[in-house]
């Protein structure tokens, strides 16, 4: 019953992989890797992309990371709203009553929100083959791969649907996933990547495994007690969290609405009438509950972040001050999982909780909803984003060779805050084209890694195959790149060891061609322009799709 005749499963299964949406983004991804693929591949004797067993295992491992990360980024976002997207639709009490058992709709979920991930993972096998064929790499090395993203996609998945148990918004099962995600993700990185091969076999095969069914186990077992004996049931888990009862009995940090800095993002409840001129929609934005119940999202969010930053504030900042801007690329990180969960569905979320139509017939002007909408979001991800910066801050006031570049804090800051501006309308952009919020989040995601990790991809690419094209031309692909920008910063150790003293994508050419300005210059300039323009196309998409389209809300 648990995987045959699993109504559950049967149900899911034919709304997402019957739709035309899906066989286009397979079609796509695979047509990319295949470009790859046909790119790296040798012409002939006289040809100019000769392969050697080097290049190809580079390409091997692009394609495995590329695949891992793939991976840690879209897991969540099929898994985190199996539960709460029932909750939401006000159907999850319905679910509870139906003869199933637990087990039975846990494993309904978990599948049906993997199938299709699983299924563009083993679409590419076939040009992992090919990658086999230009040399230097062993089928043994490809089966541990696949082993790795399979035991991967299983994992995030099934921590993702814990997630979605605990909370009634998909937003907040979606970042509390991606918070334990991150961490797990670059451990196994860090796990599979050494250079020793029998290390690595050996974490792969009997390592990984055992560990991953044992999280398969506690969390199976967790979720299986929780959909048993739902606590939030009956009053749609309204009235299950009182705050003033959980901030007696809470752990760590102490959420305080009225005081500096708790009120820049969860700013109290207004008892009173706006004051003339207000936007009605930012004030709402800003003090309605988004993080769902009471203060638990948003103090779990501060906490493991503030908690995952110590260790890498005491070896990249204070052991390795060179790699300082391999702590801001952690930031950025961070502000990419966490900055679209409350961007991506501003829009999309009216239209779910049946408030556009009203939205819409208010006095109010399309570019004050699409502004007050952009603001809110923005402030919420800049102030949680930037409770990271307070390590950087430390290092530079105690580390002399940091002190003496001061400056490179304020390029550092500005780098932060200029991504925390696209994350943000990269978000609300998707939010105004589309009609579900699920969708908006993965077309969000997509964009950001093309935006900000494809650059990086594509220079490693580029530079592993086309040796011939001089590392200063290439670098110009980087400058939408955050991580290349924060790269290029010329910290002390990197002054001393020039410019060919490092890997970095973004310091291997500090200097652009032409213009002959760092990346992290042109990035600065050039990324806020960029969201100029996404936010104009925010404003013409809120006003042909749902401006002038009411009537059919």
């Amino acid at each position: 019953m648990i995987l045959k005749d699993n109504p559950v499963l049967s149900r899911e299964l034919l709304v997402n992989l019957r739709s035309s949406r899906s066989f286009i983004l397979q079609a796509a991804y695979v047509s990319f890797l295949g470009l790859v693929v046909w790119l790296a591949w040798p012409s002939g004797d006289g040809g100019v992309t000769h392969v050697s067993s080097g290049a190809a295992q580079s390409l091997f491992n692009l394609f495995f990371l590329g695949q891992f990360f793939l991976v840690a980024m879209v897991a969540p976002t099929f898994a985190a709203g199996s539960i709460t997207g029932e909750k939401e639709r006000k159907t999850y009490e319905m679910l509870l009553a139906s003869p199933l058992e637990p087990m039975t709709i846990l494993v309904g979920k978990l599948l049906s929100s993997l199938t299709y991930l699983v299924l563009l993972i083993l679409s590419s096998l076939p040009l992992m083959i090919l990658c086999f064929l230009l040399g230097g790499i062993l089928l043994s090395e490809i089966a541990r791969a696949y082993l790795i993203l399979i035991l991967a996609a299983g994992t995030f998945g099934l921590i993702s649907v814990a997630c979605s148990s605990y909370f009634s918004r998909t937003s907040s099962a979606l970042v509390v996933s991606y918070l334990i995600i991150l961490p797990l993700s670059l451990v196994c990185v860090a796990m599979t990547r050494t250079e020793n091969t029998m290390a690595r076999d050996f974490v792969s095969i009997a390592v990984l495994p055992p560990w991953c069914l044992t999280i398969w186990t506690v969390v199976a077992i967790v979720v299986n007690r929780r959909l048993l004996r739902p606590p939030d049931v009956g009053s749609e888990g309204k009235d299950v969290m009182d705050e003033e009862q959980e901030m007696k009995f809470a752990i760590g940090v102490v959420i305080d609405r009225d005081l500096f800095p708790d009120k820049l993002f969860a700013p109290a409840k207004r008892t009173d009438l706006m004051p003339d001129g207000t936007n009605p929609v930012l004030d709402k934005e800003l003090r309605s509950e988004i993080f769902s119940q009471g203060t638990l999202m948003l103090r779990l969010v501060i906490q493991v972040s503030m908690l995952l930053s110590i260790p890498l504030m005491a070896f990249l900042l204070f052991f390795k001050p060179q790699y300082a801007g391999y702590y801001v690329a952690y930031v950025v990180t961070f502000n990419m999982l966490v900055g679209p969960v409350f961007s991506s569905g501003s829009i999309t979320q009216e239209r779910e909780r049946q408030t556009l139509g009203l939205l819409l017939t208010t006095l109010l002007r399309p570019g004050q909803i699409v502004f007050a909408k952009l603001l809110a979001a923005l402030r919420v991800t800049t102030v949680l984003t930037f409770l990271l910066t307070e390590q950087l801050l430390l290092a530079y006031v105690l580390i002399p060779e940091l002190r003496q570049r001061w400056w490179t804090l304020i390029v550092f800051l500005a780098i932060i805050l200029v991504t925390c501006l696209a994350t943000t309308t990269i978000g609300l952009l998707c939010s105004s084209l589309s009609r579900r919020t699920a969708a908006a989040m993965v077309m969000t995601y997509m964009t950001l890694l093309v935006f900000f990790v494809g650059p990086v991809g594509t220079f490693k690419f580029l530079q592993g195959f086309f040796p011939n094209i001089s590392e200063e031309r290439l670098s110009i692909l980087t400058v939408t790149s955050p991580f290349s920008a924060a790269f290029s910063v010329e910290t002390p150790a990197q002054g001393d060891l020039g410019s060919t003293g490092s890997s970095d994508p973004g310091t291997q050419a500090k200097l652009l061609p032409v213009i002959q300005q760092p990346v992290w210059v042109v990035f600065l300039v050039l990324e806020p322009v960029l969201c100029l323009v996404l936010y104009g196309m925010t404003y013409l998409a809120f006003r042909w799709r749902w401006w002038r389209a009411g009537n059919v809300i």
